[in-house]
Order: C-alpha cells, then sequence, then structure tokens
C-alpha cells in the first residue's frame, strides 16, 4: 500500500503570519534563574554538565539511565531506560534527544534517534500504527506495545526540528527536518488504520482532534476519547506553526491558542493543580488508572509547558497568574516537604502504591521552580529556584523520571534550554538562538 493513501487529505490554508510575541523568540534573551538568584553561569552550566555527565554516562548500576547498545548500518545506537521498570519509552527517548540537542551532543543525539528508528518505529505500512513508535519496548528492542503515546512523537518532532536547524545537511535518518516533518503529517492526517498487533488487533487514527485542535492521550480509538493536559505544549506548537508542514501550519497556531486557553480550564482555580487526565472542556476524566483525575505525576509537567510557553513568546498573562498560583501552593505545603501527588484542591494523596518516587520528588521540585520562568512574585519564585539548586542528582530506583525532568527542569531555570532556528546562509544562527551554546 502506498503512503500517501494512508494520510487524508487536507486542502491548502490560508497563511498568516504568526504573531510573534516579546517572549524569547522576539528578543533572544532566556532568563536564568539561577544567575537571578547570586549563582555565576559558569557554576550553573557546571552544574548541568554534572548532571548530564550522570544521567547519561555515570555509573551504570546506580546513575546512568543511558546506555550504548553496538551499532547498525546507520552506526553507534543508545537507549535510554526507565529504570525501574526496564523499559524504554518514546517519552525518555525524546527527552534524550532534546536534551542532547540542547547540549550540543550530536553523537548522543545520533545514536537515541537511530535506536528509536530500528526498534520503536513502526514501519509497515499495513501496521495499524504505521508511521508511529511504539511506545514501550524492552531494552533488547522487542515491544511491549505496538501502539504510540503522542508526547513522545511531540518531543521527537521538536528535538528533530532543532537539530536539522543546528546540525543541518544530514542524510538518510539523519535528515532531521525531512524525519520531522514525516511524524508531524503522521500526528495530524494519518487515517484510521484497524489490524494486528502483537498484542491483539488494534485501531489508530490521528493523534489530534480536529475539531477541539487538541493532542489525544492515545491515538487508539475509544468510545470518549480526551486528553493529557502535560501533553499540551504551545510553545512548541508555534514553532510547527512556522517551521512545519505548510499546510498545517495555521493548525498549529490554533492549537496553540487552544491550549493557552485550556490551561486555565484544566487547572483547579485556588491551587493550580491540573489533573492526569482530562476531557476537551478541561474536566478531568477518570479512568482505570490510579489518580487518574488528579494531580499525578504526569500533571507535575504541566506548569513547566505553560511556564516555558510564557518565556518563548509572552502570548498569554494567564500563564503567570497560573504560575503565582501553584508556588503559592506549594509554598503553603512547606518548600522541601510536599508530596508527589494530590487531589485537585490540594489534599496531599501520598505516592502511587507500586510507584517508587520519593516523599519529595526531585522532578515535581523541578517543574516548580520551572514555573518561576513566569511567576510574578519572584521573591517566592526564588525560594523554588534555591531548592532545585540545592537538590541532588537523582541516582538509585528513581533516576528516569525524575532525572530527565530534574535535568530539563535545570536547562529551563539556567537558561540553557533554547530555541534553535534556521541557519542564515552564512552559517549564522537565527537571532534567538544565537545565545545558545554553540558546542
Amino acid at each position: 500500500m502506498a503512503a500517501s493513501l494512508l494520510f487524508a487529505g487536507s486542502s491548502a490554508q490560508a497563511q498568516v503570519r504568526p504573531d510573534d510575541g516579546a517572549g524569547a523568540y522576539a528578543t533572544g534573551h532566556y532568563r536564568n534563574l539561577f544567575a537571578e538568584a547570586g549563582h555565576s553561569p559558569k557554576q550553573v552550566r557546571a552544574k548541568i554538565d554534572a548532571a548530564y555527565a550522570q544521567l547519561f554516562h555515570g555509573d551504570p548500576q546506580t546513575q546512568s539511565v543511558a546506555f550504548a547498545a553496538g551499532r547498525n548500518a546507520n552506526g553507534p545506537l543508545m537507549y535510554l531506560t526507565d529504570w525501574a521498570n526496564h523499559d524504554v519509552r518514546t517519552e525518555g527517548m525524546s527527552y534524550g534527544m532534546m536534551i542532547s540537542v540542547q547540549l550540543g551532543r550530536k553523537a548522543e543525539f545520533d545514536a537515541l534517534w537511530n535506536w528509536a528508528k530500528t526498534y520503536m518505529y513502526v514501519s509497515d505500512p499495513k501496521h495499524p500504527s504505521y508511521g508511529y513508535f511504539s511506545w514501550s519496548c524492552k531494552t533488547d528492542g522487542s515491544p511491549n506495545s505496538e501502539t504510540p503515546a503522542p508526547d513522545g512523537e511531540e518531543y521527537f518532532a521538536m528535538a528533530l526540528l532543532f537539530a536539522g536547524n543546528r546540525w543541518p545537511g544530514g542524510h538518510g535518518i539523519y535528515d532531521y527536518h525531512a524525519e520531522a516533518e514525516r511524524l508531524l503529517t503522521a500526528m495530524r492526517h494519518r487515517k484510521v488504520m484497524t489490524g494486528p498487533t502483537k498484542f491483539g488487533p488494534r485501531s489508530v487514527g490521528p493523534e489530534v482532534n480536529e475539531e477541539h485542535a487538541m493532542i489525544l492521550f492515545v491515538p487508539g480509538i475509544m468510545p470518549q476519547p480526551f486528553t493529557d493536559p502535560s501533553y499540551h505544549l504551545p510553545a512548541f506548537y508555534e514553532l510547527w506553526a512556522r517551521w512545519g508542514p505548510e499546510a498545517d501550519r495555521a493548525f498549529w497556531m490554533r492549537a496553540a491558542a487552544v491550549s493557552r486557553a485550556f490551561f486555565v480550564k484544566t487547572t483547579n482555580p485556588e491551587t493550580g493543580l491540573a489533573p492526569d487526565y482530562a476531557n476537551f472542556d478541561g474536566t478531568p476524566h477518570t479512568t482505570r488508572f490510579a489518580q487518574s483525575s488528579d494531580f499525578g505525576y504526569d500533571a507535575w509537567r504541566v506548569a513547566s509547558n505553560w511556564s516555558v510557553d510564557w518565556s518563548w513568546w509572552h502570548k498569554a498573562h494567564s500563564e503567570q497568574h497560573l504560575s503565582d498560583r501553584i508556588q503559592r501552593f506549594f509554598a503553603g505545603q512547606g518548600i522541601n516537604d510536599y508530596g508527589p501527588v494530590y487531589t485537585l484542591d490540594g489534599k496531599p494523596l501520598g505516592a502511587t502504591p507500586g510507584l517508587t518516587h520519593e516523599d519529595h520528588p526531585a522532578g515535581l521540585v523541578g517543574t516548580n521552580a520551572v514555573a518561576g520562568l513566569a511567576a510574578t512574585d519572584r521573591a517566592r519564585a526564588r525560594l523554588f529556584t534555591e531548592a532545585l539548586w540545592n537538590t541532588p542528582i537523582p541516582s538509585g530506583h528513581n533516576r528516569y523520571y525524575d532525572g530527565m525532568l530534574y535535568l530539563m527542569s535545570m536547562m529551563h531555570a539556567g537558561g540553557e534550554f533554547r530555541i534553535w532556528g534556521p541557519v542564515r546562509p552564512h552559517g549564522s544562527p537565527l537571532r534567538h538562538a544565537a545565545l545558545g551554546s554553540a558546542q
């Protein structure tokens, strides 16, 4: 079956020049919350580099989550594992790629992408997940699932676009722009396909809900589709509205605006806490999974998402109010004491049985600090910045999810997570990437 037959057509839409806002995209300035708190830029970069070294190249039994896995015709292979659950997830692989492109680590970026394309990518045109990535695999590459989770595809696409801008001229799977465009096209236009998998028949379609312009929790066909607030990434959608497939740019502009309004709808008006899963109107969505309608582990990321959006674009002042709200709530719980899971109105629930996150998890410490990029109460925000600065690099059983959020939060708070724009003809990056680390 020809690949072109698997994507629903869409007529070309009139292109409207996007508003560049007044954030880092327009100015090239990225706040360094640690420097504002009195730490030198050299100390900040050293701390970020130490976290990268430990999580990617540290002791394999107690520190690292990234592991070399030989090589194939495309070069070296590397996977990034959820150590506690002994699997490889598109979430972690795409986070690892994003971290690597931001820090200029091309060898690690390419090895992670090579592993993802080799083992996770579904290349069979007759498979219901064709064009996507299996969200979970064993460390030997065999699948635990043959269906995707859209947060992985979102971070893959954004990391690939940054890589194409930072390291142009690649070929094959390392033609990063071409790979990103194929993935973004599939995310919106993949036709619904039903067929067998190793785990039974599945029906899989687009990863977005067209009517609501929202990312789906899963693209599998279900009676009541819903979303995950932590999958909403308007900061990325704005860039796809500029650099993604031309026919879809108006859609991603709309999706960015929708997500900004959705953050207000889905968060509690007193605490600023969002649920793990939500309906398209923002109300919590209950599933068989524990705490799906509460502030759980997925929801840790929501404040970081809206705060980075504010930092890069300055388009929704509501994001500032949301950051003030959630930092006020967690300050009231004790800046060094709050737990991992809460009801939306702020009642602590404690760790989920069977999960291994600490009582005061480093990942949540990180995302709460990133909220300071949008907060207006800078004195209170600085308390969260210092709490992250003083948090050790995650190690041991909890080092995967906490470690990835910790490192990305350090980069956001330290001004080292940036927009890498297209290269000018003479080779210099656009202004909004000019302050990026030139490695």
